[in-house]
């Protein structure tokens, strides 16, 4: 199977930085797609910003403009640059990703969730 491993949490105050980063592994063929969510307490998961095994990105309207998606194909890494941060972005990250395994089956999986304070 494929896991995903997520690092790069951690507690900063309003207006600084963070990276994430999200590795995966396992019986990868082919990445198409890697992401980030978030889930706030009370909150519905949403979608933060996405990247395609082509390079195209989109990004939640909350975040444009100051995180920014990024990717290693060798590495089969995402990453997560969040500058600016501010309070309402306080929540746990989840990595996404979405490939085709070394079996030739498609396959989603999620990482564990790294926990994002933002201090105001």
């Amino acid at each position: 199977q494929v896991q995903l491993v997520e690092s790069g949490g951690g507690l900063v105050q309003a207006g600084g930085s963070l990276r994430l980063s999200c590795v995966a592994s396992g019986s990868i063929l082919r990445i198409e797609a890697m992401g980030w969510h978030r889930q706030a307490p009370g909150k519905e998961r949403e979608l933060v910003a996405r990247i395609t095994s082509g390079g195209s990105t989109n990004y939640a309207d909350s975040v444009k403009g100051r995180f920014t998606i990024s990717r290693d194909v060798a590495k089969n890494t995402v990453y997560l640059q969040m500058n600016t941060l501010k309070a309402e972005d306080t929540s746990v990250y989840y990595c996404n990703a979405a490939y085709w395994t070394t079996g030739w089956v498609k396959g989603n999986s999620w990482g564990q969730g790294t926990q994002v304070t933002v201090s105001s």
